[in-house]
């Protein structure tokens, strides 16, 4: 292998590897917005769902109280 070789694959690889991570800074910024409105979206579609787990049983409650009392 000669000098000329070896002095460009120690160029190469570290340059490719700059190159590599600065890509991905940039993937990573220009999408992260988009997955943190997806994540809190779904986070506000599963409040609500706890919210209406959370009023049917209070419905189911207080109409079993309701029925409780007529007899």
């Amino acid at each position: 292998m000669s000098n000329a070789f070896a002095a460009l694959i120690w160029w190469v690889v570290p340059a490719v590897g700059l190159i590599g991570a600065l890509g991905y800074v940039v993937w990573v910024t220009k999408f992260e917005g988009k997955f943190q409105q997806e994540t809190q979206r779904s986070v506000g579609q599963f409040q609500r769902f706890q919210d209406s787990l959370r009023d049917s049983q209070a419905r189911d409650k207080s109409a079993g109280s309701d029925s409780g009392s007529a007899n």
